[in-house]
């Protein structure tokens, strides 16, 4: 065999997806660190597309932290726009950042969703130490004497981590949401870090992203912003339980460039939905307490179009975005 023909097939292998076939170098990229609820989506939903047979060979994760996931928007968008073996972990924070021009001038349908299949519930996060035993002891904490206190999110200011703690401090009738101190990292477990490290009185995320730090007691979580209990964590409380009526899940998927081809998006949208209709990822949404959520196709873009007039009109009303 020769060098040339050893490196054909070298460069050439494939698997598939479906019925099509697409190369050995599929990707998946995570826009944040190791750690956070973007890297579990990739890391999660590949490795079980490979398990259940819905792609033949494993896909390879790359974490690309920087700018709340514009950096890895701004790469698809500007760089692989053509690429048909590439996906992108996506999740309401990417919508909510679309929404409020965070990325650039960057817009929505510069990419093609494929689609959700688990939402995350948010939740309010504190150290394992903290004085803060309920979710209206912070939250009094915090009105009384805003300078004091500080939150940490996976999301920029302004983004979706952020506008539930607003959204809960106006259950509270407190309006004066310029005070409220805010630290926008790249991922859940960064924003962690900041609270377990005292740097910061609060985490605000998602509760695949903190699992780990439950497990470890390094973290207490004061509410869940879902209408029941989250399965698999039925002691945590929901902020409505205790008098704070705010709901807001952050739903995982993915999106591909909006120039790969056709028949890439079906096959890669038929593997997400696979991965959805199975046991392995119904037992990994109950280990990282996410929530039934299956929007597959191309009818999840116009869902997300809708989210985001929703975010506008929440953010203008909450007076971050004009």
């Amino acid at each position: 065999m020769t060098n040339k023909i050893f490196k054909t097939l070298l460069t050439g292998a494939f698997f598939t997806i479906g019925s099509a076939s697409v190369s050995l170098s599929a990707e998946c990229i995570a826009p944040a660190n190791p750690g956070g609820g973007w890297d579990f989506t990739c890391r999660s939903i590949t490795k079980i597309m490979y398990d259940i047979g819905a792609v033949d060979s494993p896909v390879q994760v790359t974490n690309m932290a920087g700018g709340g996931g514009g950096l890895a928007y701004a790469h698809v968008v500007n760089e692989r726009n053509s690429d048909s073996e590439l996906i992108v972990a996506a999740s309401s924070a990417t919508a909510t950042r679309l929404a409020q021009n965070a990325y650039s001038g960057m817009t929505y349908d510069q990419v093609r969703f494929l689609g959700a299949i688990g939402a995350d519930p948010g939740v309010i996060v504190v150290a394992a130490d903290s004085p803060h035993k309920t979710l209206n002891d912070l939250l009094d904490a915090v009105i009384a004497n805003p300078s004091q206190h500080a939150f940490a999110g996976g999301s920029a200011a302004g983004g979706f981590d952020h506008l539930k703690v607003l959204m809960a401090l106006g259950k509270k009738g407190f309006t004066d949401i310029s005070k409220v101190k805010y630290i926008g990292v790249d991922g859940d477990a960064d924003a962690i870090t900041q609270t377990v490290g005292g740097f910061t009185s609060a985490m605000t995320g998602d509760i695949s992203g903190v699992v780990g730090f439950i497990k470890s007691g390094d973290v207490r979580v004061l509410a869940s912003f879902t209408d029941e209990r989250i399965p698999g964590f039925e002691n945590i409380p929901t902020a409505k339980e205790q008098g704070v009526d705010v709901v807001a899940v952050n739903w995982r998927g993915l999106y591909t460039p909006k120039g790969a081809s056709e028949e890439s998006y079906k096959n890669w949208t038929e593997a997400l939905r696979k991965v959805g209709d199975s046991a392995e990822w119904a037992a990994a949404m109950k280990a990282n307490g996410l929530a039934p959520f299956n929007k597959v196709g191309p009818n999840f873009q116009d869902y997300v179009v809708g989210v985001m007039a929703e975010i506008q009109a929440l953010s203008k009303e909450l007076g971050v975005m004009k």
